[in-house]
C-alpha cells in the first residue's frame, strides 16, 4: 500500500545501495501515478549509472548542478570552491521544488555528504525538511546523518554491509 502522507526518509550508513533504494522508491511512486525529481550531489558529471532515468521523463527527472567530471573528493581546492556554488544552486532548486510543490517526491541523493563536507549546514538540511508539505515525499541519502537531521526525519534507515 502506498502511503498518502509524504514522509521524510533518510537512507544512510556505510553500505552500498542507498541511491538504488531511493531510486526504487521513485519508480514505485511512478507506478502510483506520482512524479519524482532526483537531485544528485557530489558525484560529478561522470556518473552515468542513472542515465536510464531519462527514459522515465517526465515522471522522473534527474538534475545535477555540478559541472566537473570528477567526484567532489578528487577536486582541487579551487575547483571545490566553484562546485560549492553549483551545489548551493542545487540546494536552492530543491527548496523551490518543495515550496512550489511541483513534484510528489524529491530525492536529494548525497545531501548528507554535502552537509558532511560543510558545504551546507545541519540547519539548512532541517529547513528543507520543514519546508516540505504533508503530501510530498522527501528522501535524503548519504553516509552520515546528524542527530538534528535524524530527529527531523520520519524514518531513518541505515544500510550496512553484513558480509
Amino acid at each position: 500500500m502506498y502511503e498518502k502522507k509524504g514522509l521524510t526518509q533518510i537512507y544512510c550508513g556505510p553500505g552500498k545501495g542507498k541511491t538504488s533504494v531511493a531510486i526504487g522508491q521513485a519508480i514505485r511512486a511512478v507506478g502510483h501515478g506520482k512524479r519524482a525529481i532526483v537531485i544528485q550531489f557530489l558525484k560529478g558529471r561522470e556518473t552515468s549509472r542513472l542515465d536510464y532515468l531519462s527514459s522515465m521523463e517526465p515522471d522522473v527527472r534527474l538534475f545535477r548542478f555540478e559541472k566537473k567530471d570528477k567526484y567532489y573528493e578528487d577536486l582541487t581546492e579551487e575547483e571545490k570552491k566553484e562546485e560549492n556554488e553549483n551545489i548551493r544552486n542545487g540546494l536552492n532548486f530543491a527548496r523551490k521544488v518543495l515550496l512550489t510543490e511541483e513534484s510528489d517526491m524529491l530525492i536529494l541523493d548525497e545531501i548528507l555528504g554535502v552537509q558532511e563536507f560543510g558545504i551546507v549546514t545541519e540547519e539548512e538540511v532541517i529547513a528543507l525538511i520543514q519546508a516540505k508539505d504533508d503530501e510530498t515525499e522527501l528522501i535524503m541519502t548519504g553516509n552520515v546523518v546528524t542527530d538534528g537531521v535524524k530527529n527531523a526525519a520520519d524514518r531513518v534507515v541505515s544500510l550496512e554491509v553484513v558480509k
